[in-house]
């Protein structure tokens, strides 16, 4: 019998790491506990199941536990959740959905627990019925039932990232009348403020009412309140603002958290602990051009860390070089991606930058179907070092921020572009 790895949470990181480890070990004892009703399922997707584009939710799960177990030989334990950690016996303590309790012991632990849904205390009436997060199949579910409904029809969104705009653009498809209220001057936050103008005015185009520098201070069972003294009709409120990350089993046993809120690992993906890993949206990860450490809540990361982790356990050789933090949006007709520092970032993180804009088309310009993209590219004065990058368009936006994304991460410079 090989090592014995317990790994606690079983989405993207958990999940990408239980199975790379039994490719790299086939008599290694694997187990995922899992405190919810599924386990790698498609958090990017979720929002597409409120508008039927994902027409089954069962389409958003991934791996079923019988499916780990049958083609990995992975043991998966859903509706348990691990309660503590006990370093020096190197044993978690579970608790069953029934209410009892066990312990199980491990030689290994792998912590991808994930993040937790932002949403905010202060504002009143958040505990309503009509109130919901989006993070996970259940909640998807939950809402997309609710909305059914003939008499919803007003939505608030609440946040302007990734999430949000997903969110919205989904609930405009499912025939809402949708408000997005974001606490900032801009909607996604990957993007420049100039950049950003342009997914304003999609989702205005769209349909969606637009409250940048607002805030929700009250929810009433039909509309909510502002903290600019509106007044908006909300006959469903989804809060969108992300994940705070899921540290508390990580603190109760000792294990210290960055400035970030993450918990720190190095580039190993090992905690101050040498026997406890950790993957995910817990943890804080460097950013490859600043070298500084932050969080990086995305799916995609969290399946590479999960991999890496797996290999360290393994005692395979990984070094971590950091990550550029590269996403790409659907919203509408646009498609928007980034990759790298934005421009603000960059003169924060102390760089003498300049930007550029082009407009090229995103083909051949004589070839019916083309359109404008939207390009624009950080690099540093004084060397060319390319920093960041930004596009959005009709088409062909991911595509111009691949090559880039490779680029920097080969430590390019224009010529090289």
């Amino acid at each position: 019998m090989g090592k014995k790895v317990v790994i606690v949470g079983g989405a993207a990181g958990g999940a990408s790491a239980a199975m790379r480890l039994r490719r790299l070990d086939e008599n290694a004892e694997i187990r995922i506990i899992e405190r919810g009703d599924d386990v790698s399922y498609s958090t990017c997707c979720l929002p597409y199941f409120l508008s039927r584009r994902v027409a089954d939710s069962k389409r958003l799960i991934l791996m079923t536990p019988d499916r780990f177990r049958r083609q990995y030989n992975i043991e998966v334990r859903t509706k348990e959740e691990v309660t503590a950690i006990c370093r020096q016996e190197k044993r978690v303590r579970v608790r069953r959905q029934d209410g009892s309790e066990y312990e199980e012991p491990y030689d290994v632990l792998l912590l991808a627990t994930g993040g937790n849904p932002i949403l905010p205390a202060e504002v009143a009436g958040s505990d309503q019925a009509h109130v919901f997060t989006l993070h996970d199949v259940a909640d998807a579910e939950r809402i997309e039932a609710f909305i059914r409904q003939p008499e919803i029809v007003h939505a608030v969104v609440v946040g302007g990232g990734f999430a949000g705009c997903e969110t919205a653009e989904n609930l405009v498809k499912a025939g809402k009348k949708v408000t997005m209220v974001e606490a900032t001057d801009q909607v996604m936050p990957p993007f420049d403020f100039d950049m950003a103008q342009i997914l304003t005015k999609e989702l205005l185009d769209q349909g969606v009412t637009l409250l940048l520098n607002d805030r929700l201070t009250r929810i009433e069972e039909r509309t909510v309140t502002l903290s600019g003294g509106g007044c908006v009709p909300a006959d469903v409120v989804i809060f969108a603002l992300g994940n705070a990350p899921e540290t508390r089993l990580a603190k109760d046993c000792g294990l210290p958290c960055g400035p970030s809120g993450g918990l720190m690992v190095d580039r190993r993906y090992r905690t101050a602990d040498e026997a406890i890993y950790a993957v995910g949206d817990m943890i804080e990860v460097p950013l490859r051009l600043t070298g500084k450490k932050g969080r990086l809540p995305m799916a995609w990361p969290a399946q590479m860390e999960g991999r890496a982790a797996a290999d360290a356990i393994c005692g395979l050789p990984h070094r971590s070089k950091g990550f550029l933090g590269s996403a790409v949006l659907s919203l509408f007709s646009l498609y928007a991606a980034s990759t790298g520092l934005t421009e603000k970032a960059a003169q924060a993180a102390g760089f003498d930058t300049t930007a550029v804009y082009v407009i090229p088309a995103d083909k051949v310009s004589l070839m019916p179907g083309s359109h404008p993209l939207h390009l624009k590219l950080i690099f540093e004065s004084h060397t060319g070092q390319i920093l960041g990058a930004q596009a959005i368009g009709r088409d062909a936006a991911d595509r111009r921020i691949d090559v880039v994304a490779a680029l920097i991460a080969m430590g390019g410079t224009l010529d090289d572009l």
